[in-house]
């Protein structure tokens, strides 16, 4: 079954058409700005995670570096 096009009987756009045409555009784009918001909001999050886990990262490294410089100078006392 092939689906063919309405054929419009009428030369011009009305104001009739062009109204019910921009209502469901709207109704779309009130969707389409919802899901960015959304998307937004979740990178947001997720890029405030990365963040914490980046410092904590940088932290522990710190304490590891200090924790091995203690360590070797307790080697050389023992030496």
């Amino acid at each position: 079954m092939k689906k063919e096009a309405k054929k419009t009987t009428e030369k011009y756009v009305t104001d009739k058409t062009f109204q019910k045409a921009m209502a469901d555009h709207a109704e779309i784009m009130t969707v389409l700005l919802k899901e960015i918001r959304t998307i937004h909001e979740d990178n947001k999050y997720f890029r405030q995670s990365i963040s914490n886990l980046n410092i904590d990262n940088l932290s522990y490294d710190r304490k590891i570096k200090n924790l091995d410089a203690r360590v070797e100078k307790l080697e050389l006392k023992i030496k």
